[in-house]
């Protein structure tokens, strides 16, 4: 998988098509990912010792991976990305890179 915590992404398909948002958790075993703002469900929450109020709260659902695409800030737009395998002294590293601009991720 090549998206990663902390990515920018941009939603294309699903309610929020369009929309971007930072990744918050990945999930490799499920192929899932949890995007901030996006697929916003609502939980009825019962009262605890914590919230006592209890209630219906909002909370990020999340997405396939199949569903968004890296977004590019000098582009303005998704992309799609590729690896390659650079040797930093000796030592070989694999690197996101951007297929349309050729620059590391």
């Amino acid at each position: 998988m090549l998206i990663k915590k902390g990515d920018t992404v941009y939603i294309r398909s699903g309610q929020d098509k369009g929309r971007t948002g930072r990744v918050l958790h990945v999930d490799k075993a499920k192929n899932r990912i949890l995007v901030e703002g996006v697929n916003m469900r609502k939980k009825h929450q019962k009262p605890t010792e914590k919230s006592p109020q209890g209630g219906i709260i909002t909370i990020e659902a999340s997405i396939n991976v199949t569903n968004v695409s890296l977004y590019s800030s000098t582009l303005g737009g998704p992309t799609k990305i590729t690896t390659k395998i650079i040797t930093d002294g000796g030592r070989k590293k694999r690197v996101r890179v951007c297929r349309k601009t050729g620059e590391e991720i």
